[in-house]
């Protein structure tokens, strides 16, 4: 009797492994899914506990690795200075090659400058599709975490059906019983471990996949990065050989300066400051003569001539301002935060736009100009006027450092000053805006006018260099 029921449990057993394991759940599967939920479950595991601060410092310190990550730091910071030493020299070799070649000058200034807007526009572009990358690896990574329990529950379970098969059957009907009880308790809920087990792998080839996606992204960031350094560097180095070369042609330049400073302490408003400086200072005087001289540059059939924008040589506007809608690109990389006509946010209406930019951000003139103030004003920060001919002003404000000299003649898409790291206007300050603000006004006769038509078509939200 005793070997029926034994005969009995074997065949019962047989059934039940015939059901589950072939059927249910293939063993490749149940053993790609246990992979990967085993390294998840790895890393989601935190470590052991540290052993004591000191015991473990001095560890680190003489470990064979740690030494060899010390020399490797060194070999890196050795090949960053032999490459900043280098640079240097073809920096100083192409500047000795342009002599007091201006044309030359102003083209390089102008097309690095044009790099280091292209290379800040895919710095932002990356960090933004970054965030939303990074976003959903932390939603993952929470739900995986959360449900730590059911990852340890399902690995169990999957590690023990792909590894092993149900115990043999033993010579104690008890044993046979309980083998019998868990064969087919598992026959019933492998169907839902199979699904729970899928959608686990499948969070984490998500998981891997986001991985790769942000790896890939976070080395061409690196790689921009280290791009706009090199520009900088460059660029920095032509704006002083441009200065160097101005301040030779201006001797007096610095006593302008300061009395450029001095007559702004004077003047009640910007109209004031206008009028004082092309009035009252030479070089600046000088300039809005200059650009009253010069009439309507030449059109082409009725329309502005784009070719003249191509002459870096040039000495005077190559195209009217008044002809130039839908021409300017706005001076700095960012997001347009405030509209000619608003709320200022000091309870006045906005006189002109702000763009919020990121910190040490580079400015470039969106048209051809005489600079007639460069400086500091009352709640402007740091701010730079240009005289465009025919009636029309440029003002920009808000930067932290201004290139550029009284009396300078400055060519579009020229560099003439860069971003702070916090906002240096008194009306953005009021808002406690986390970003450097750029302002921009244009004027023409003295009364502040709409920009809108000047800028480009594709100059939308997000601004472009």
């Amino acid at each position: 009797m005793q070997h029926k029921r034994d005969t009995a449990s074997d065949s019962h057993l047989g059934t039940a492994r015939r059901r589950w394991l072939p059927a249910s759940l293939p063993v490749s599967i149940i053993m790609l899914a246990a992979a990967p939920l085993a390294a998840a479950y790895a890393q989601a595991t935190p470590p052991a506990q540290p052993a004591p601060a000191a015991q473990q410092a001095a560890t680190a310190e003489t470990s064979p690795d740690a030494i060899k990550q010390r020399e490797q730091e060194l070999e890196a910071a050795r090949e960053q200075q032999r490459k900043a030493t280098e640079l240097q020299e073809k920096l100083k070799a192409d500047i000795a090659a342009m002599g007091q070649d201006r044309s030359k000058l102003n083209q390089q200034l102008i097309d690095i400058a044009g790099q280091v807007r292209g290379v800040e526009t895919r710095i932002a572009d990356a960090e933004a599709r970054l965030q939303p990358l990074d976003g959903r690896e932390r939603d993952i990574r929470g739900s995986l975490d959360s449900r730590r329990s059911e990852v340890i529950e399902v690995l169990a379970a999957l590690q023990r059906a792909g590894r092993r098969t149900p115990p043999a059957l033993l010579v104690r009907p008890e044993d046979a019983l309980q083998s019998l009880r868990t064969a087919m308790l598992l026959g019933a809920v492998v169907p839902e471990l199979r699904v729970r087990a899928e959608k686990l792998a499948a969070d984490l080839g998500e998981l891997v996949a986001l991985r790769k996606t942000i790896s890939t992204e976070r080395d061409a960031l690196a790689a921009d990065r280290d791009k706009l350094k090199e520009d900088q560097t460059r660029l920095a180095a032509l704006v002083d050989e441009r200065q160097r070369q101005q301040s030779a042609a201006e001797k007096d330049m610095e006593a302008e300066g300061a009395r450029a400073i001095a007559l702004s302490k004077q003047a009640a408003d910007l109209q004031s400051l206008i009028a004082k400086m092309e009035q009252d200072l030479k070089s600046a005087a000088k300039a809005a003569a200059t650009a009253s001289l010069q009439g309507a540059p030449a059109t082409v059939n009725g329309k502005p001539n784009l070719g003249a924008l191509k002459d870096p040589a040039r000495m005077s506007p190559a195209v009217a301002f008044a002809s130039a809608k839908g021409l300017f690109s706005y001076p700095v990389n960012g997001t347009k935060i405030r509209e000619f006509g608003g709320s200022d946010g000091a309870g006045g209406v906005q006189k002109g736009i702000s763009l919020a930019a990121k910190p040490g951000a580079q400015v470039t003139t969106p048209c051809d100009g005489w600079v007639v103030y460069a400086g500091p004003f009352r709640s402007y920060g740091q701010l730079l006027i240009l005289n465009a001919g025919g009636g029309y002003h440029v003002l920009i404000a808000g930067m932290e450092r201004i290139s550029v000299n009284i009396g300078q003649f400055v060519l579009t898409g020229e560099p003439v000053a860069t971003m702070g790291s916090t906002s240096q206007v008194a009306s953005i300050l009021a808002t406690n805006a986390s970003q450097p603000v750029l302002y921009v006004e244009f004027r023409k006769d003295g009364t502040p006018i709409d920009p809108g038509p000047w800028w480009t078509a594709n100059e939308g939200e997000k601004v472009r260099g």
